[in-house]
């Protein structure tokens, strides 16, 4: 059987998430299994807000320059300070993933920008 939750836990778990990305949350999007980091963008303090199971992040668009060249596929959400992963396994692209990005292919000193970011609880 499927474990279900309320849409209540589904969002204090996602509160815990922002709780534990605090204060120098860094949202870096990679090549497939984030072999290369392309590039990362800085999170808002809060990083975002949880409703109906879906964590939200706050402060998007963002723009940088890629630091590397790749195909964007992955992404994950670390702590600046000690580089402790939080979230991982996030997917990447133009439309329809967790990290939307104005291009997949990045080249390095490009701009390129986050347009959105969200986590959807499962059940």
């Amino acid at each position: 059987m499927t474990v279900v939750y309320t849409t209540a836990v589904k969002n204090a778990r996602l509160d815990a998430v922002v709780t534990q990305i605090g204060a120098t949350g860094v949202l870096e999007v990679g090549t497939t299994g984030m072999g290369t980091v392309l590039f990362s963008v800085t999170l808002n303090n809060p990083a975002g807000t949880s409703s109906g199971g879906v964590l939200t992040f706050s402060g998007f668009p963002k723009a940088t320059t890629a630091s590397a060249s790749g195909t964007a596929a992955a992404g994950r959400i670390r702590t600046a300070t000690g580089g402790t992963d939080i979230v991982t396994g996030l997917s990447v692209g133009t439309s329809s993933a967790d990290i939307i990005v104005n291009t997949t292919t990045v080249a390095t000193s490009d701009p390129v920008s986050v347009t959105s970011a969200t986590i959807t609880h499962a059940a």
